[in-house]
Formats: structure tokens, sequence, C-alpha cells
């Protein structure tokens, strides 16, 4: 992307905000969010965001801005988050470095745990109002009609390439979820392997920020447990593999999960799974998740007591 083409209202913003305009684009993305990595005026690397303004991004980003105080691997907020029409934007530290750890084996499983758990701690810690709504993928909660929240460039496309299986899967897990009564906590629930980055055994940034929740602990970790090995398409690790995340972040917590709990992260982990996997379906995407989905249903249905 060139400095021409960056949005219209972006040079002013830095400038305002960050005390001085653009004066080159390191790289762009957009997902969830427009991600702007810019080189100032003045020779400082930020990283901008801005994305739909929903009522979350206060919270996410003051929530990042304790963890980044108290030296946790995350980009420090520069920024608090500033409504720019219809977008909340804010800017963040640069983190370059560290690669994707790839692999759904139980060892990385226990090294991805073992970083969610700290995460999880930190956060333990943090008060902030609720980020709600929750992102879409851990939105078992929503209130509209049907199994999936209503999202209109999903909903729009046709249904029917959705896999009998996917549908009936998130039912049965939702219907677990919504019956758990267990308290919501904060939690990072996008934690997959592309939004990781190491060095050696250490790891050096946690990033996507905009994507805490407020959902019971034990079904954020479920959810982690089948993402943490996505590092492109989203896909669902391998059970044993699962098994080891669960069994490695409660023994770095110091607590056992119940009988209930563990149910609710099994269930939580087929949920997300789901829901990508129809994503998915509908935007042309690879079929790997939904896959996984389909051979791993019934075992983690069972483990879910759904």
């Amino acid at each position: 992307m060139r400095l021409d083409e960056l949005p219209d209202w972006l040079p002013g913003w830095c400038l305002e905000h960050l005390g001085g305009e653009p004066a080159g684009v390191l790289f762009q993305s957009r997902q969830v969010s427009m991600v702007f990595g810019l080189r100032l005026v003045g020779g400082s690397d930020v990283v901008v965001k801005a994305r739909a303004d929903d009522g979350r991004a206060a919270s996410c980003v003051a929530a990042q801005a304790r963890l980044a105080e108290r030296g946790f691997a995350c980009a420090r907020p520069l920024t608090p988050v500033v409504g720019v029409g219809a977008l909340a934007v804010h800017a963040e530290e640069f983190r370059p470095g560290g690669e994707v750890l790839h692999g759904d084996s139980p060892g990385i499983a226990v090294r991805c745990a073992e970083v969610f758990a700290r995460l999880m701690a930190a956060l333990a810690g943090v008060s902030v109002a609720p980020p709600l709504p929750n992102p879409p993928w851990v939105r078992w909660d929503h209130t509209d009609s049907g199994v999936w929240p209503a999202i209109d460039f999903l909903d729009s496309r046709d249904q029917s390439v959705v896999s009998e299986h996917i549908v009936q899967t998130a039912e049965r897990a939702r219907g677990r979820l919504l019956g758990a009564g267990l308290p919501c906590v904060l939690g990072h629930a996008d934690f997959e392997a592309q939004n990781l980055r190491w060095q050696g055994w250490q790891v050096w940034a946690v990033h996507d920020w905009d994507s805490l929740a407020w959902q019971p602990e034990a079904a954020l970790v479920g959810a982690a447990s089948g993402s943490f090995a996505s590092s492109g398409p989203p896909t669902l690790a391998p059970i044993g593999s699962s098994e080891a995340f669960l069994m490695a972040y409660q023994d770095i917590r110091g607590r056992l999960f119940t009988a209930v709990e563990l149910e609710i992260a099994w269930a939580a982990s087929l949920w997300m799974a789901a829901y990508n996997a129809r994503e998915m379906a509908l935007c042309g995407g690879s079929p790997a998740g939904g896959d996984a989905l389909r051979a791993q249903a019934a075992e983690r249905l069972h483990r879910a007591n759904a």
C-alpha cells in the first residue's frame, strides 16, 4: 500500500494523536480490523488499528495496556480508543520479530497452554467493563434466532453448502454451553498460532487483543485448546493435543477443573470449530477444519456430555 492509498482520515489522526504524519507504510491487513503498520515523520514505527465501533474496543485496549504495563509479552497501546465516524481507532507500539510456532503435537499444546495460563492469570487482575458483544466465534450466548449469531456477510450466502453435521454439532455444543451456569471472566478468544510469535522457547508477542471475550474460564480454555495450532485457515487440533493443553493449563494455574468445567471446555472447542467450519464453507475456504470436526465431533461431544 502506498501513502496516497491510506484512508483520508489517517494522516491527520496520526498527526493529532501521535505527533507526526505517516512517512511510509510498513504493512497493512484487513480482517476484523483494519491494521496499518506505519513509519511516521521523525522515524518512529507504530501500528494503527481501526474497526467498526461496536462498544468493545475501549475495554480491549485498556486490558492490553494493563498487561503491557506489567511486562506481559504484548504490544503497548500508545493511545486510548478514539472515535472516527463509525470507527474505533487506537495506536500501539510496533513489536516486530519472532516466529510462528507450527504444529499440533501434545508437546506444542503444552507450550501454548503455558502461555495461555499466564495470560489468563494476568487478566484475572484486570478490571474493565466486559467487552461485549463477544467475538462471534465464541458468541454462543447470542439471542438471535437459530444456532448462529446474526452476521450479514455470512447469513446472506447460500446456507445449503454448510454440512448438516456442522449445524448439528454446533447445536449440541451450544446447548451444553448455555446450560453451564458458570461465571464469566475476561480472556483471549482468538488464541491461534498465527497470533503468537516466539523467540526460541520464549513467547515474544501475543497479538489480536481486539478478540478479548467475556465467557467462563473453562470455555475460553477449551476454545484455545482446539484452536492453538491454527497458523492459517482455522482447523481443530487433535483430541490428544487438546487434552494435553487442558491438563497443562490446570497444572500451571494450580486448580483442577470440575467435571462440569471439563465438559464446558470440550463443548467450547466444538462450538468454535463448527463456527469456523461454517464460515469456511460459506466463503469457499479451506475444508480442513470441517474435515477435522467431522472426524472428532463424536468423541468431543461425548466428553462434553452433549
